[in-house]
């Protein structure tokens, strides 16, 4: 159910897990082939017999009615729009091919169509070749105009938001275009306080990572873009995932793997330790630390193979391997600094629990009443321990029960499932997450492709928590996370706050096209297929139009910005006939009472006052796209924003609020160029951190209590009478 991230890794490479198990033919060495150097040429990619195979599997799949909810045929229409996302995956804001690019490769979108049923796919690879080409020339171009000085006293802006521009007609067209990136770069950082030398010595380290990772691109990704371009030019939440996207999905959706216990991520030239995860394999050695810079891997007793510029998922790649093997790293650690003393540490690999993506509790004490916070970022299992009968498989719904169960036991009154940027996961753990809070029924219809209707139920008796709760979304939850709301409040059982929701009403199945070959080794891929739509058990569905809250928080995103309704190809909305259930409650009567409540409170509340503040200047920003190139205007600019931020200090530190999050001025740095520990250090603080949002979530389940015990003429209207003398207990 989740849509994988755009794999277009010219300009950022992804953070990686030094984990799961190692294929043979990647434990034999072909990831020990050092990637291409920054000034290597622009290579000519080509693709295999297996990339040109698994094109036509995916088009057989998503061609037959059997499999696909909405297949669409791959004919000559279908390739234009290809050839148009494929350029938009590309280059979506037009910083790097020319208009003759566009025109020279405008002959063969009419021809996509026929590469993937099986002609050559070498047109779409000599595009993407073409594309690290024009990256390439625009980094020299950066780097070289670095040289120079620049002239800040002009009434000149730069444009960022050039989705809709049109494509540069020639490179000295270019030229201009990035003579205001790199403006826009220095002045950022002139405005902090650098001093010219280092401001170049900072931008010249930034472009040319630019550079080594568009050289680090490989076949693979080329065949992985193009085919996504292909894949959600059918729907947007179709998609294709090479042999190690499949492998690396797989592993974030059972939340372990088998390894070292190390996050890691770029930085320059090396792969540093972003974090360890406790209990871990490297944690228990206590030799590695974060910032810690790993430049060479052996496995085992064998050889060092230097790492040094390599593209990060090859390194992880070599520091992954199968439980009770071992791996040796050679580490230049944090406290030594680049050119201090190596040191070698060697780790049994063993299984290892991430849990960064867990689901996690907190309390706040709001007008009297205890809450409970139970933090859900994504809907995991692991299957494989699920199919295997595990009584102790990893998955969201065991570890929320075992959260709820601590909560009961410190006597909350309520509980609010936080699931803001939850991008869904699991159909399987919607259903049994509702169940922790419903006790047996109905909770999401789905009809395949054939018109054929079916309900997923919780069957399990029994809940673990049958007390007031509240749900908190945003724009960014999704999939799964529609699914557990839209239940919740079709059942009445609970009040939905926030945002409205993302609209994704979609199911997608995996689909491993090794199977279609009979192959043991990982060579085709997987594909993510939709093959059905979710309703809600009131006839409704999620799908585009998403769950609205009850009560409803300041809107950060558009819909034609952000959600399901911002794709030009989502499925619209329909409706079909509801499913019996039972109701818990009718909110209706209170929702009035509590929103006035709510408003009363807000206007008094700094901190969300200060949230709505930064939503609107936030929305207005995105609305210009622009940003002034002129420094005297700059830096009034950040002189209002310091005094602001100041003011907000001191006004945290009168009021005695939580001043836990990092409140610095902007440096001008990107984020993967900060110190790893502070980056690190900054994460944590905000997982920690009680929002306002989150905060007056809180407060809204509190008045909610407030009103039913002291009004019983209210309670009888919202709650059945076997529900009244407990509130909202079972």
């Amino acid at each position: 159910m989740l849509k994988p991230l755009p794999l277009v890794l010219a300009l950022a490479l992804p953070l990686a897990l030094a984990g799961a198990a190692l294929s043979p033919q990647v434990a034999t060495g072909s990831a020990a082939a050092a990637p291409a150097s920054a000034a290597t040429a622009t290579p000519a990619f080509r693709p295999t017999v297996d990339q040109q195979g698994a094109a036509r599997m995916v088009y057989g799949v998503l061609s037959d009615s059997r499999y696909a909810y909405a297949p669409k045929p791959l004919d000559d229409a279908l390739s234009t729009a290809i050839f148009t996302r494929y350029l938009e995956s590309l280059d979506g804001q037009k910083l790097f091919f020319k208009q003759s690019d566009i025109d020279a490769f405008q002959k063969n979108e009419r021809r996509f169509d026929d590469a993937i049923k099986g002609q050559s796919l070498q047109p779409a690879f000599d595009l993407y070749t073409r594309y690290m080409l024009r990256v390439s020339e625009r980094v020299a171009f950066a780097r070289e105009r670095l040289k120079g000085e620049f002239d800040f006293s002009a009434d000149e802006v730069w444009r960022y938001e050039r989705e809709d521009a049109a494509w540069a007609k020639d490179s000295a067209e270019l030229d201009v275009l990035w003579e205001k990136y790199v403006k826009n770069d220095w002045l950022r950082l002139k405005l902090a306080g650098r001093a010219p030398e280092e401001i170049r010595r900072t931008l010249d380290r930034r472009y040319a990572q630019m550079a080594t990772r568009v050289n680090q691109l490989k076949p693979e990704d080329a065949f992985e873009t193009f085919m996504n371009a292909y894949t959600e030019s059918i729907d947007p939440h179709t998609g294709y995932m090479s042999p190690r996207s499949a492998e690396n999905f797989n592993m974030s959706m059972r939340l372990s793997l088998e390894g070292i216990g190390a996050v890691l991520q770029s930085q320059d030239d090396y792969v540093v330790v972003r974090t360890l995860v406790p209990g871990g394999p490297a944690a228990k050695t206590g030799q590695l630390t974060v910032g810690d810079r790993i430049v060479a891997v052996a496995q085992g007793n064998g050889p060092m193979v230097d790492v040094m510029g390599w593209r990060i998922d090859d390194v992880v790649q070599l520091v992954r391997g199968a439980k009770g093997t071992t791996v040796r790293l050679d580490t230049i650690p944090a406290v030594n600094g680049i050119d201090g003393a190596h040191r070698i540490v060697e780790i049994v690999r063993d299984r290892v629990k991430l849990e960064e993506q867990a689901a996690r509790r907190q309390l706040i004490e709001a007008d009297g009443k205890r809450i409970g916070v139970i933090r859900l970022p994504t809907f995991y299992a692991d299957f494989e321990a699920k199919r295997r009968g595990d009584a102790d498989a990893r998955s969201a719904t065991n570890d929320v029960a075992k959260l709820l169960a601590e909560l009961k036991a410190e006597k909350v009154d309520g509980v609010v499932v936080d699931l803001r940027g939850n991008g869904g996961g699991s159909l399987t753990e919607a259903v049994e997450l509702t169940g922790l809070f419903v006790d047996t029924g109905p909770v999401v219809q789905v009809r395949e492709a054939g018109g054929r209707i079916s309900i997923e139920s919780d069957d399990v008796a029994g809940v673990a928590w049958d007390g007031p709760l509240a749900v908190l979304v945003d724009r960014s939850s999704a999939s799964a996370s529609e699914i557990f709301a839209a239940a919740i409040q079709d059942y009445g059982r609970g009040l939905i706050i926030g945002e409205t929701t993302f609209g994704k009403g979609t199911v997608q199945n995996l689909i491993d096209l090794d199977r279609f070959q009979n192959t043991r080794e990982p060579r085709f891929g997987q594909l993510k297929l939709t093959v059905a739509q979710f309703f809600r058990i009131d006839g409704g569905t999620t799908q585009f139009n998403g769950v609205v809250p009850d009560l409803a928080f300041p809107v950060t995103l558009d819909a034609s910005e952000f959600g399901e309704s911002s794709y030009d190809n989502a499925l619209p909305a329909s409706r079909i006939q509801p499913a019996t259930h039972r109701t818990y409650g009718n909110f209706a009567p209170m929702l009035l009472p509590l929103a006035q409540r709510h408003e009363s409170r807000i206007a008094k509340d700094v901190e969300f006052g200060w949230w709505r503040e930064d939503v609107a200047e936030f929305r207005k920003e995105r609305e210009e796209g622009t940003i002034s190139l002129n420094e005297a205007t700059r830096r009034t600019e950040r002189e209002e924003a310091e005094a602001k931020r100041v003011a907000r200090t001191a006004e945290r530190k009168r009021l005695g609020l939580d001043d836990s999050l990092p409140n610095r001025a902007d440096d001008g740095l990107q984020a993967d160029e900060r110190d790893v520990a502070e980056q690190v250090a900054d994460e944590k603080a905000a997982e920690n951190h009680i929002d306002p949002l989150l905060r007056e979530s809180a407060h809204v389940l509190a008045d909610a209590l407030g009103l039913l015990a002291g009004n019983q003429r209210l309670a009888t209207q919202v709650l059945p009478e076997s529900r009244q003398a407990t509130l909202w207990a079972d």
